[in-house]
């Protein structure tokens, strides 16, 4: 008879998943495997952890607690892990509906922030005078309110910031990332960063194995 194989896993963590409170998180739901058809299905369905409320709004998964895991309901298993040994698990509550007013109030703030500091700019660097002599030699008059110059300038302000930052309500030119969304992926990095190495400190002092799988 013949022995059967020792099957293999190759096992890659998500970077951050968001879940509900008190739903299933499956060993699908965090990370990425390839093995035999066999086993796939298995480990997919293989349940890591329900969160309750004492977990917080982030909880840590380390790949050791899950090859652990995986090792102890299928013995012999040979597991190898690729990429970030750590992942997170965001608890999200039920999304509440947008207030209208308040979005009202935080576009209203940005643009007169905005404005302010556009005019204030100018103000430090005299940008009246230096539109003025602009005017002054293309057209050789002087014109005290050259108001046609002021408004093709403003309208190319307002236009090199959608090309800037490549978005205009829903629609982006390309499929290049904004400033913006690299600055909030940088953000978001260094936060997770932070929390994953609090995370270890605590594991490492015995305090959270309440969280362990």
């Amino acid at each position: 008879m013949a022995e059967r194989t020792v099957p293999t896993v190759y096992l890659r963590l998500r970077s951050r998943i968001q879940v509900r409170l008190g739903q299933k998180i499956t060993l699908g739901d965090v990370a990425h495997l390839l093995t035999e058809p066999e086993w796939e299905a298995r480990l997919l369905q293989l349940e890591l952890i329900t969160p309750r409320i004492h977990d917080g709004n982030l909880i840590m998964v380390d790949m050791l607690q899950i090859i652990s895991l995986i090792r102890s309901q299928i013995p012999g298993i040979q597991v190898e892990s690729l990429g970030k040994p750590h992942m997170l698990i965001e608890i999200v509550k039920k999304p509440r509906k947008p207030s209208k007013l308040l979005f009202v109030l935080v576009w209203l703030l940005l643009f007169v922030g905005s404005a302010l500091t556009i005019m204030n700019f100018h103000a430090d660097v005299n940008m009246l005078e230096v539109q003025i002599r602009i005017v002054e030699m293309l057209t050789g008059k002087r014109d005290e309110h050259p108001y046609l110059f002021q408004a093709a300038y403003s309208v190319g302000i307002g236009f090199g910031m959608i090309i800037f930052f490549n978005h205009l309500f829903k629609k982006k030119w390309n499929d290049e990332p904004t400033p913006l969304e690299v600055e909030m992926f940088l953000y978001q990095q260094n936060v997770d960063q932070q929390v994953v190495a609090e995370e270890y400190e605590k594991m490492k002092q015995g305090q959270i194995g309440k969280r362990r799988i």
